[in-house]
């Protein structure tokens, strides 16, 4: 019986406080519970609000407004839009970062489920593969990129050296316009490469293993098993991971930065680092927030988009 089905049935049996003590204190206890859970939650909501919907909202205000933190901001309108669009760097920035993207999904996205769907059918040392994948992970982001530069160098580089063992010509790396986006592609997909994998392993393993077992009675070997039992299974852990994919890699920065400057020739030139030149070398707030927001606004048009259409499928 709950409380209140006791206070009304104490109230119909003529009792004048249909609460007793005991009543009170469980009043007390439930307000007392429910009082620390909105505790915890406004305590989330704050940070959130401090950390992301501010930011968020001061970059809208900035981005109509010219200002570098030392004046005081001045009320412009669209003129930093205007003004970004006329940078011959704009164009190729969207493009790049196009480029970057599409690259990204090829390579950085098939690779780490062909690894975990590699890593599942292994019998013997998972976990330490495991660890093997997830250890650049571990690495701090500059760090990473900093070791592939030294992979890159023209001379002395890894990757030279490899190519010279196999009597192949050394390429310039970072230094060509043909292979400079390639090869942050590469940097980007080693760096992430394990949070994929093992979210990919994760999904996989969760697969009833009856499934497998019907498929492999049927005859089907292990590209078909993949094709009719894997990716319908991780189906939708597939389509979150590839938007994920997708918004990551339209925000790619730290690689351009450490390892090319945007060059050779604005080839690495990206969004995000060129929102960096404006508001840091340029010292023009407003400008790289006018392409932040730009930026934000069609990734939100992307996703809203993609959400869309990934229901559609899902109720079909």
């Amino acid at each position: 019986m709950t409380v209140t089905e006791e206070w009304v049935r104490r109230a119909q049996s003529g009792a004048t406080d249909p609460r007793s003590p005991d009543d009170h204190g469980a009043l007390r206890r439930a307000v007392g519970r429910n009082l620390t859970a909105y505790g915890f939650l406004c305590a989330a909501l704050i940070c959130f609000a401090l950390f992301s919907w501010y930011p968020m909202i001061r970059e809208i205000v900035l981005s109509f407004q010219q200002n570098n933190f030392v004046d005081p901001g001045e009320w412009v309108g669209f003129d930093n839009f205007r003004t970004v669009v006329a940078d011959p760097a704009f164009r190729s920035a969207w493009l790049n970062t196009a480029a970057f993207s599409g690259l990204a999904l090829v390579i950085g996205y098939a690779v780490p489920f062909v690894l975990a769907v590699v890593l599942n059918e292994l019998k013997h040392a998972k976990a330490y593969l495991r660890f093997v994948v997830y250890l650049p992970v571990m690495l701090p982001p500059a760090v990473a990129v900093l070791l592939f530069k030294w992979f890159y160098d023209p001379g002395a580089g890894l990757f030279n050296q490899a190519l010279d063992a196999v009597h192949l010509p050394a390429l310039s790396w970072l230094d060509s316009t043909s292979t400079a986006l390639v090869s942050l592609v590469i940097v980007s997909t080693w760096m992430n490469l394990g949070t994929g994998t093992l979210i990919y392993l994760a999904a996989l393993q969760s697969i009833p293993g009856d499934l497998y077992e019907s498929a492999e009675l049927d005859g089907a070997g292990l590209l078909k098993r993949v094709w009719h039992v894997t990716i319908p299974q991780t189906k939708l852990i597939l389509l979150v991971m590839l938007l994920l994919q997708v918004v990551a890699t339209m925000q790619v920065f730290i690689e351009p930065y450490l390892l090319t400057g945007g060059g050779p020739e604005n080839a690495t030139v990206t969004v995000a680092y060129l929102m960096y030149q404006y508001a840091f070398n340029f010292g023009d707030f407003g400008g790289g927030s006018a392409l932040g927001l730009m930026l934000m606004i069609v990734l939100l048009v992307f996703s809203t988009i993609y959400l869309r259409v990934s229901r559609e499928e899902a109720e079909r």
